[in-house]
């Protein structure tokens, strides 16, 4: 049985920072909020609501979560999911967290890859 999924409100954006940036605490605040640090970059994945002052930023996306929490020696999941998305040409962002994963798409192709997965037997939680 393929695993259920579900799609967070709102819109998202991808914000790039220098590696020394300081989080600020409203970050938080949202129902989603991704952080990863690099030596080249502080990378934010927020809502779109959060006004930030990136280096450069690309809004418009919408996140596909994975029901979970996930087994975390479950393995090909995320590959199967990924799979489908490569096949209708859907280019993603994912990340991956203890509990589950969250997969990034273009807004204006989120019905598209709502569709693929549902015809690739997932199902969507309301």
């Amino acid at each position: 049985m393929k695993s259920k999924l579900s799609v967070l409100e709102g819109s998202f954006t991808i914000h790039r920072f220098p590696p020394n940036y300081e989080i600020p605490i409203r970050l938080f605040e949202g129902l989603f909020c991704n952080i990863t640090r690099s030596e080249d970059e502080v990378s934010v994945i927020c809502s779109s609501a959060v006004e930030l002052d990136s280096l450069s930023a690309d809004p418009g996306w919408s996140c596909i979560k994975v029901i979970g929490p996930l087994d975390l020696t479950l393995t090909g999941l995320l590959a199967d999911i990924l799979n489908v998305l490569a096949k209708v040409e859907i280019s993603i962002i994912s990340i991956s967290t203890f509990d589950t994963d969250y997969i990034f798409v273009k807004s204006t192709k989120i019905h598209a890859a709502i569709d693929a997965l549902l015809q690739a037997e997932y199902i969507f939680k309301q």
